[in-house]
């Protein structure tokens, strides 16, 4: 059988018993979640999002006491941040930094890294930062990032907007040439409908060392993800995403322009999705209403962040369950 998966520079330089990240997702990718994926033998990345201090410090405290034992998984244990915040307060990442054990790595995602890098590079904190075009990649290699992450289209949550974005399948072989030509040390994970062995097995043969996986293990019994959502999921097909600005409006959060949001596509959105402009002027009725819905766990209102990959997942399985099929699944199609 090929040992191809653990012989790929990403799971080498990282020490990872598969060549798996735990996508680093906002109210998801707590401590439990990404101690779960660490002992399973992936990069396991904290969702510290939008850079709250208290809520990623109580879940990466989470995920090192749960760790504190297993000194092999710790060194397992990254952390996630969204560019554009870290620019107006990067105190949870300076956090994260400055603790006694150094994360294994720190992904920036949704702007461009050039200021905040060298915080991380300084650290001796290897950088990953993901991508969602080719136009990004230059300033993610200088400003130090030791991996790229090719996030298509299909991702789920936040990606750049249906216009300008790329699918995976296009994206990942593409920015494989390009790294190839202009700095082959810096290693490629893909991102965005990998959720199953076959994904992995293909995002190697499309020139990546690894994948970032997120919606499957969003879909798992650890993660901070509403259960009643991800029964949502596990019974929607890969047709019930879309993506667009409604629940970044509803949400009240002011992402830049050339960044949206994939979702199930629920009434709220379809009342919306023809009506941006309209629900952007006055978002008030909106707003109201989907707060309402999440309130009372209405997923007719509420959003469930999931994306084309939701019609791979069939079960709200543990986390090590998840991963092992991945890595079993992947390994026999590659042997």
């Amino acid at each position: 059988m090929s040992d191809r998966l653990r012989q790929s520079r990403f799971a080498k330089s990282f020490g990872l018993a598969t060549p798996i990240a735990l996508a680093p997702m906002a109210f998801a990718t707590g401590g439990e979640l990404a101690a779960a994926c660490a002992r399973a033998g992936t990069l396991a990345l904290i969702g510290g999002a939008y850079g709250d201090l208290e809520w990623t410090s109580r879940e990466y405290t989470a995920a090192e006491d749960a760790l504190g034992g297993e000194p092999a998984a710790l060194a397992k244990l990254g952390c996630g941040f969204i560019t554009w915040r870290l620019d107006e307060d990067a105190s949870a990442l300076d956090w994260v930094l400055d603790r006694p054990a150094k994360p294994a790595a720190i992904m920036l995602s949704f702007g461009d890294p050039t200021a905040i890098a060298k915080r991380i590079t300084d650290a001796a904190v290897p950088l990953i930062c993901q991508i969602q075009t080719i136009a990004q990649l230059p300033e993610a290699v200088d400003a130090g990032a030791s991996v790229i992450v090719a996030q298509g289209g299909e991702a789920g949550g936040h990606g750049m907007n249906a216009l300008d974005g790329r699918g995976t399948f296009t994206l990942v072989p593409e920015i494989a040439d390009w790294l190839a030509g202009h700095a082959p040390d810096v290693q490629l994970l893909a991102s965005g409908g990998v959720a199953d062995g076959r994904g992995l097995a293909a995002a190697l043969m499309l020139g990546a060392d690894g994948a970032l996986v997120g919606s499957r293990l969003w879909a798992t019994r650890e993660s901070l993800a509403p259960q009643a959502a991800i029964a949502e999921a596990v019974s929607a097909s890969g047709d019930g995403s879309a993506r667009s600005k409604v629940f970044d409006i509803l949400r009240e959060k002011n992402w830049p322009a050339h960044f949206d949001f994939r979702a199930l596509r629920n009434a709220i959105h379809r009342e919306w999705e023809g009506r941006i402009e309209e629900l952007a002027a006055d978002p008030a009725a909106g707003v109201a209403n989907y707060k309402e819905g999440v309130a009372a766990g209405d997923y007719s209102r509420a959003h469930v962040t999931v994306g084309e990959s939701t019609g791979l997942i069939r079960e709200n399985a543990s986390a090590a369950d998840v991963i092992a099929g991945i890595d079993e699944q992947a390994r026999r199609l590659l042997s």
